[in-house]
């Protein structure tokens, strides 16, 4: 799957590192609803490093669809709530 950090790129990610995600992408949304502004900022940081840790970049010049798009690492919370789904940032 094809994964976008705003302001960053893209990276291919395996299907099997979206347990993971998941995991990450629900920490972040318990943060968010009790308003931990620094747990937020710790967990949005870890999700997006575990896109770059476990994905391959694409070249800069490469521009796929993007099946997922993550906000850039610097999003306040107000971002990251406008781009929420019923569900998270990662669906599943």
């Amino acid at each position: 799957m094809i994964v976008r950090i705003m302001g960053e790129g893209q990276w291919t990610v395996a299907d099997s590192h979206f347990a993971e995600l998941n995991k990450r992408d629900d920490e972040l949304l318990a943060e968010m609803e009790t308003g931990d502004a620094e747990g937020f900022r710790r967990t949005l940081c870890a999700l997006l490093d575990e896109v770059r840790r476990c994905g391959a970049p694409l070249p800069d010049d490469a521009l796929e669809p993007s099946a997922l798009i993550l906000p850039s690492p610097d999003a306040t919370l107000d971002e990251v709530r406008a781009m929420l789904r019923d569900d998270g940032l990662i669906p599943g």
